[in-house]
């Protein structure tokens, strides 16, 4: 075979590229197994775990760093009204001594969030929360955060046909995706049981809004509508990040989440990334470990 020249090389090299790009979905969430990409799955914790020592001042987020390190936890996911002013932004010192303790406990920042209200028929109040969303997705860049975690919102919308409010939340979310891509930060939307309460509802929501910066924070625990693993199997392949909480809903009531039949769903779809655990039991420091060491099983 003649050797290649560095000159045709050269030439053909944009060829190759091309092909490599183009074997990849522009949509956020999972990539394309045409790929040839298999699953990579590392473990987060999100941080609401520890919502109540938190709020009570027991325990600050440099605990929970602790905690992450001495569960061997790949990252940490610490929504944004832990950090002290919130929903003003930390001051850089705050953010940077926050980043430098998770990168020498050896962990990496998974995610981080905000509480916005885009149902709310108040034009002016969903443009402060979108405000709101702006400097935190500025912030998120700062922490090193890929993605910031919003929501649809819980408002009554009385008066107004619910396409409508489909409308006006794509609207509010793809302005919200534009500035995330202009600071390198996707925006996660949880399906949180509030407005969205089912699968398709995500799927119609990702349609209207059509951006590569947005994609799915996936809370196992508010499909409560259907079979949730059904549900989690349709809107798998919007999803860039997770929350893996201990149970899902089937017929109205709470049951033990099937670990073993959620993380075979998401090593078939190709899923590459972080699964944040989260607990709403009382006693973190013993359900976590629990939840932690099961989970961590079934993906070895």
């Amino acid at each position: 075979m003649k050797p290649t020249s560095r000159r045709n090389f050269l030439k053909t090299g944009p060829v190759v590229v091309a092909v490599a790009a183009g074997s990849t979905t522009l949509n956020a969430g999972v990539p394309d197994k045409s790929s040839g990409f298999n699953h990579k799955l590392k473990l987060s914790l999100n941080v609401f775990s520890f919502n109540q020592l938190l709020r009570e001042g027991k325990i600050d987020l440099f605990d929970v760093i602790r905690f992450c390190a001495e569960n061997n936890f790949d990252a940490i996911d610490p929504t944004g009204y832990y950090f002290p002013g919130y929903p003003e932004v930390p001051p850089d010192t705050y953010i940077n001594r926050f980043k430098r303790e998770a990168f020498v406990h050896g962990l990496d920042i998974s995610g981080t969030g905000v509480r916005n209200d885009f149902a709310n028929p108040d034009a002016s109040a969903r443009k402060a929360d979108k405000e709101l969303i702006k400097k935190w997705v500025v912030m998120a860049a700062k922490l090193g955060s890929p993605n910031l975690r919003v929501f649809t919102g819980r408002s009554k919308h009385d008066g107004y046909e619910r396409e409508q409010v489909f409308e006006w939340m794509a609207k509010e979310l793809r302005e919200c995706c534009d500035y995330g891509a202009d600071h390198g930060v996707m925006i996660a939307l949880q399906n949180h049981n509030e407005f969205l309460k089912t699968a398709d509802d995500v799927d119609h929501l990702f349609a209207l809004v059509d951006s590569k910066w947005f994609g799915l924070n996936q809370d196992i625990g508010s499909y409560r509508q259907k079979d949730p693993y059904k549900e989690i199997q349709q809107n798998i392949r919007h999803a860039v990040t997770w929350q893996i909480k201990e149970n899902v809903w089937i017929g109205g009531e709470p049951v033990s989440t099937d670990y073993k039949k959620l993380i075979k769903l998401i090593k078939k779809s190709g899923y590459r990334g972080y699964l944040p655990l989260e607990t709403l039991r009382v006693d973190p420091y013993k359900q976590i470990p629990v939840m932690l060491k099961t989970v961590r099983e079934l993906i070895a």
